[in-house]
């Protein structure tokens, strides 16, 4: 099951203030968190010296207790850490080489066709009587006005530095395919595992909604005692999904029951203590029905959000578009995407629906942005999709909404061929009618006139017709812009004119 992480600044308050302007809770941390990352840099390269298959938990949880004097809980969080920091940095290390090779498949992809040019021009001015000729290059010399040089000079200036930027990343490839992989141990970071069996969900970090007390490991109780306590008051949240806690007293007398295990992580951040919990959220009262009632279908975009609430029979009921901007600084833009995500869940609500989006993945798209021109790669780089669904699935997860993704295969295509003209709606709201429909299972077919022009054969998938369609908009005169889908009344006599003149 999912888990949800609350997290708060530590406070401060004046009553437990040294003279230095600490609290003994503080201290502590600071003085626990060092023996922590010495337990845990020796965890990570024992972990590195051997196997993972033969990795003893126990044996080294042992020897932990035995060398830095503390108890089994304590070496317990030490070692889940070690372990998640350390395949964390392994899987970032596979990313990193992922992403490296799909910037050198995307260079020398340009490096074939710009040399290609290149030849080709070069057999082309090579002949006597070119400028008789009437095909042609694909590459006409030009000169810049200002610099003096050719736009031949420019581009083999440009293919050098390519060759040298793929033999840069050749290397860098083999390099990380080969080096050890580096874990960073951060200072004034430590983490306690809990436990469903434990009092209060976690034995060592035990809190009542108010008072949070800390179990000093032995190597510190000369200094700090056998515990620390301090009022760290609860996580104010508009819907609180933390389990409740029956109290049956202070901790000294009675311990707390907990209807489930509570991670606690410490670290500090711009110069003050954090306290991170991580639980098993309860349960919310679902609100959205079955995807076959009806759902509302989202499709997002640089410029605006457009959605759509398709009935159970597939039909249109309401649409409408969120404005979104892009380019906006980290907060700004947080707080656009929870404010539109925010419409889209009143939205759910109203209907009783689940919401459907597309399941992209842009590491491919952004892997090649140095070969694209500077205002793709700025659209697409301060375009935060990842973010936004991140966002939407938290804040609809806390009130009941189910947020379902499926593939966004020809769904812009469908769209604009099939609901532009019929309802007169935009690109993007015509687009998540498709997506909708698409969670609900409803099939986009073509007429059969026009599978028989395009020369579709009927036993391959429903998506072979749209992808023969989509290559015919490509070569097609009459399609040249967006607008041009709403002058179309009938796409198979417009395929079968095509076909006809062609043949």
């Amino acid at each position: 099951m999912s888990t949800l992480t609350y997290c708060k600044g530590l406070p401060t308050p004046i009553e437990e203030l040294n003279p230095l302007g600490y609290t003994e809770f503080e201290l502590f941390l600071s003085a626990y968190a060092k023996v922590f990352r010495q337990a845990a840099l020796a965890t990570v390269e024992h972990l590195q010296t051997i196997p993972k298959a033969s990795f003893d938990k126990a044996k080294w949880n042992a020897c932990l207790q035995h060398q830095y004097r503390i108890n089994k809980r304590h070496a317990n969080g030490i070692i889940a850490s070690a372990i998640g920091r350390l395949e964390s940095a392994k899987e970032c290390r596979v990313s990193h080489i992922k992403q490296l090779e799909g910037r050198l498949k995307s260079a020398i992809k340009w490096l074939a066709s710009s040399v290609k040019k290149i030849e080709l021009a070069v057999k082309f001015y090579a002949k006597k009587a070119w400028i008789k000729s009437k095909t042609g290059t694909n590459f006409p010399l030009s000169c810049d006005l200002t610099t003096r040089k050719t736009n031949w000079s420019k581009l083999k200036f440009a293919v050098h530095h390519k060759r040298r930027y793929a033999y840069k990343l050749v290397n860098q490839i083999s390099h990380l395919k080969t080096a050890p992989v580096e874990v960073s141990i951060p200072h004034g970071d430590l983490f306690v595992v809990g436990s469903k069996d434990e009092s209060c969900g976690n034995q060592v970090v035990q809190w009542d909604g108010n008072l949070i007390k800390f179990r000093v490991p032995t190597c510190l109780e000369p200094e700090f005692g056998k515990s620390v306590t301090t009022q760290m008051g609860s996580f104010d949240r508009t819907i609180d999904r933390l389990p409740s806690n029956v109290f049956g007293g202070s901790f000294p007398q009675k311990a707390c029951a907990t209807t489930g295990a509570k991670t606690w992580h410490f670290y500090r951040k711009e110069f003050k203590w954090v306290a991170a919990v991580q639980f098993t959220p309860s349960e919310v009262k679902q609100i959205s029905r079955s995807l076959a009632d009806g759902c509302i279908g989202i499709d997002l975009n640089p410029g605006s959000i457009g959605w759509a609430y398709v009935d159970c029979q597939g039909n249109l009921t309401a649409a409408g578009k969120i404005p979104f901007q892009t380019g906006l600084s980290t907060h700004k833009q947080d707080a656009q995407i929870v404010d539109a995500c925010l419409q889209l869940a009143v939205l759910a609500q109203t209907y009783s629906c689940p919401i459907v989006c597309e399941k992209l993945d842009f590491r491919t798209k952004k892997a090649t942005l140095r070969e694209k021109g500077r205002k793709y790669a700025r659209m697409l780089s301060g375009w935060a999709y990842a973010r936004f669904f991140e966002l939407l699935n938290a804040i609809l997860a806390n009130r009941g909404i189910n947020l379902h993704q499926r593939n966004p295969a020809y769904t812009s295509v469908i769209g604009l061929v099939k609901y532009v003209r019929m309802y007169g709606l935009s690109s993007d709201v015509a687009a998540a009618i498709a997506i909708a429909r698409r969670g609900m299972n409803l099939s986009e077919r073509l007429p059969r006139s026009m599978s028989a022009y395009l020369g579709v054969n009927p036993r391959k998938h429903v998506w072979s017709a749209i992808s023969q369609l989509n290559k015919f908009i490509g070569r097609c005169s009459k399609v040249n812009r967006r607008h041009d889908y709403y002058s179309i009344s009938n796409w198979s006599l417009l395929v079968k004119d095509n076909v006809e003149q062609v043949n």
